[in-house]
C-alpha cells in the first residue's frame, strides 16, 4: 500500500460500565488522532456500550455531540465483550479497523505505528504485551499458562500474550463478517481468518481508574470457551482417561484373581473397592461433562439467534445484514 494513497481508519471500543475513565481515554485518543489527519482520509470513533448499567451511554451520547468523529452504538443489554466487539466491527467501514479497550491499559499512542505497520502490506498488526503493568503474580502466570495451552492444543495456534488490541485491514474485517458462530472467542477468529499478520510488542500500562470486569471466574469461562471453541483436545483427554483407567482396572482384576488362584489369599480391600468404584466414577462424570460442554455449544449454535441487538445509535455507522 502506498502512504500517498487516503487511507481511512475507524476506532472499535467496546465498553461496558466505563464511566470513570472514557472521557479521559477520549481525550487522549482524540489527541492521537489529531496527529494522524494528515495522513488519513477520516478517522472514525465506534463506542459500543454493552448495556451498561452507569452513565456511560449517556458519556457517548455528549462526546458524539462534541466530535464529529464520534458514532455510538447501545445494544439493547449486556451480550459479553466478544459480541461487543462484533458488533463494532460490523458497523465499520474503513481501511484500517483497531480495535481497543476503554480502560488506558492499552495505550492509544500506539495506534499510528500499528497502523504504519498495517500499511506496510499486512492485514493484522497484534499488539504483544512485553509486561503486564497492575497485575498480580497469579494473573500473570495463569495468562501466560493459558496462551501456552491454546498454542500446543488449537488447530490455529493463537500468539502469545496478546489481547484484543490490534488493527484489521478491509478484508480482514470483511473475513471476520463471515463468522457468524454463536459461541464466540474473538481471539482465536482473529487467528483462523489467516492473511498476513505481524506482532508488534508494548507495555501494558494498569488500568487508570474503575474496576475489571474480568474476574477469575469470567476468565476461567471465557479460556473455556477458547479451548472448546478452537481444540476438540478436552475429547481426547476423556477418552484416553477412560482408556487408562479401563486398563488399570483390568490389571488390578487380574492381580486380584492371580492372588486368590496361586495363594490362596482371601479377597480383601473393601477400602481399595470403594477407591477404584469412586475413581472410575469420577473419571465417567469428567468425561461426561466435557462431551456436556460440546453439546452445549453445538445446541446454541444451531438455535442460530443474532449475536447482538442495538438499542439505539448515534453518529454514521455502516448498516449491517448478517449473510
Amino acid at each position: 500500500m502506498s502512504t500517498a494513497m487516503p487511507y481511512s481508519l475507524a476506532v472499535i471500543v467496546p465498553a461496558y460500565n466505563e464511566t470513570e475513565v472514557l472521557e479521559r481515554f477520549h481525550a487522549r485518543l482524540g489527541a492521537v488522532l489529531d496527529t494522524m489527519d494528515t495522513m488519513d482520509a477520516g478517522a472514525t470513533v465506534i463506542y459500543v456500550d454493552d448495556g451498561s448499567a452507569d452513565d456511560t451511554w449517556q458519556i457517548i451520547d455528549r462526546l458524539a455531540q462534541a466530535d464529529a468523529r464520534v458514532a455510538g452504538l447501545r445494544l439493547s443489554r449486556n451480550f459479553g465483550k466478544e459480541a461487543a466487539m462484533t458488533a463494532g466491527l460490523d458497523a465499520a467501514d474503513a481501511d484500517a479497523v483497531v480495535l481497543i479497550d476503554a480502560d488506558l491499559q492499552d495505550p492509544p499512542e500506539l495506534i499510528p505505528e500499528l497502523v504504519a505497520r498495517l500499511r506496510e502490506g499486512n492485514d493484522v498488526v497484534y499488539a504483544t504485551r512485553a509486561d503486564r503493568a497492575g497485575e498480580t503474580r497469579f494473573k500473570k502466570f495463569t495468562s501466560a499458562a493459558f496462551y501456552r495451552v491454546m498454542e500446543r492444543v488449537s488447530d490455529n495456534p493463537m500468539p502469545r500474550d496478546t489481547g484484543d488490541f490490534r488493527v484489521l485491514s478491509r478484508r480482514a474485517v470483511a473475513a471476520l463478517r463471515e463468522l457468524r458462530e454463536r459461541q464466540r472467542f474473538m481471539k482465536g477468529l482473529f487467528a483462523w481468518i489467516g492473511y498476513r499478520q505481524v506482532s508488534l510488542r508494548y507495555q501494558r500500562d494498569a488500568r487508570l481508574a474503575g474496576d475489571t470486569k474480568w474476574n477469575y471466574w469470567r476468565l476461567t469461562n471465557l479460556a473455556i470457551e477458547g479451548i472448546t471453541s478452537f481444540s476438540v483436545a478436552p475429547l481426547r483427554v476423556a477418552t484416553w482417561l477412560g482408556l487408562s483407567a479401563a486398563s488399570l482396572a483390568f490389571l488390578y482384576g487380574l492381580w486380584v484373581i492371580l492372588k486368590v488362584a496361586v495363594w490362596g489369599d482371601p479377597v480383601r480391600g473393601y477400602p481399595t473397592l470403594l477407591v477404584v468404584i469412586l475413581f472410575m466414577g469420577g473419571a465417567q462424570l469428567m468425561g461426561l461433562g466435557v462431551i456436556g460442554e460440546y453439546v452445549g455449544r453445538t445446541y446454541a449454535e444451531t438455535k442460530r439467534r443474532p449475536l447482538y441487538f442495538v438499542e439505539d445509535r448515534r453518529g454514521a455507522t455502516r448498516p449491517f445484514t448478517e449473510p
